[in-house]
């Protein structure tokens, strides 16, 4: 199989490990199979007699919820298939160096750390600050595929492009790329204290809502030590706190990624041109699904598109810089004579 065809997959598997990671915490199945990697101490979930017996004895406090415990072992099963392409990547990658050595191994190690990172979520209890690292590192690796998959394809191919320098739109895309992570990150700190719900009316919060401001405790990413962190420890105004700092940034991202976007839109390349539009499109509809969020009252359906958008949005972004760097490096090896025109 060709690597790039193996990463045009492992991308599809991604998203599809992305939402359903995003599905299992919604749908309040992270604990779903209180051990790991196995559930109740076996490889499916218990359904026969005998193996629920086992469950009860292992587990004699829980009860075993088979429609969550497949949420979860559904999940972990997708994860580990994708695991095992990620490792065949860096392999192949490396032995036929079309991938750099960084990136590679890059990819086989965030692999590691999430599945390092799902198992703590499970013994740790659903801690906030391992949830949203667990998120993070899902959108890390989606990130890398991505890379490794635009490294692969475009190759050569952009020094046919003969383009204007872009060099002077680089701060703007790397400042919004870092915007567009923070906003992932205020995402997953939301939904890992189950703050979504803490504000429901628009463009804020109803009522005195600045009096019940806490952001001392709001951002502390070790919290107490918990028997679980399910369904959130924090109080009313630490959690609401979340909310609005995700709504507030929510407003800095609109303004980073409409202005990259108008700018790569006005430069008049199609390639670089086709990007902003999709990055438009994209915002246009996180903040759609947002609203739908706070209106509707957090339906699954909406919420598990939110962050499958967020993750699009920030590949849309990181392609935008990918472009913008290495165009520029192409305009900065051509000829003076060449340099300035349009493709």
């Amino acid at each position: 199989m060709k690597l790039i065809t193996l990463i045009r997959f492992s991308l599809f598997l991604t998203f599809v490990v992305v939402m359903l990671g995003a599905y299992t915490r919604l749908a309040d199945a992270g604990l779903g199979c209180p051990d790991w990697p196995g559930c109740y101490g076996q490889l499916t979930v218990p359904s026969e007699q005998h193996e629920i017996a086992l469950a009860k004895t292992l587990y004699p406090s829980l009860i075993v919820e088979a429609d969550k415990a497949w949420l979860e072992m559904i999940h972990r099963y997708f994860a580990g298939t994708l695991g095992l392409i990620v490792f065949a990547i860096t392999l192949v990658g490396i032995r036929t160096q079309m991938l750099s050595t960084l990136l590679a191994t890059s990819l086989s190690i965030v692999v590691v750390l999430q599945a390092l990172l799902g198992m703590w979520t499970v013994t740790m209890k659903l801690m906030p600050l391992v949830v949203m690292g667990h998120l993070l590192g899902g959108f890390t690796l989606f990130s890398l595929l991505a890379l490794a998959y635009w490294s692969v394809k475009y190759n050569k191919a952009l020094e046919s492009y003969t383009l204007q320098n872009l060099g002077w739109v680089k701060p703007l895309a790397i400042v919004t790329l870092l915007v567009v992570i923070g906003q992932v990150a205020l995402g997953g700190w939301t939904s890992s204290n189950y703050a979504a719900l803490m504000c429901t009316s628009l463009p804020i919060c109803q009522g005195d809502w600045v009096s019940h401001l806490d952001f001392k405790h709001a951002f502390d990413l070790i919290q107490p030590e918990k028997e679980s962190y399910e369904f959130g420890t924090l109080d009313y105004g630490a959690r609401m706190t979340i909310h609005v700092t995700h709504r507030i940034w929510a407003v800095v991202v609109t303004l980073f990624t409409v202005a990259l976007a108008i700018q790569l839109i006005r430069y008049g390349s199609d390639l670089v041109r086709r990007n902003g539009q999709i990055i438009l499109a994209l915002l246009t509809l996180q903040i759609a699904l947002g609203v739908g969020n706070v209106v509707l009252s957090l339906p699954l359906a909406i919420a598990v598109a939110h962050n499958l958008g967020a993750a699009m949005l920030l590949l849309s972004v990181l392609r935008a810089n990918y472009l913008i760097w290495q165009l520029s490096n192409v305009y900065s090896t051509r000829p003076v004579e060449q340099q300035g025109e349009y493709s």
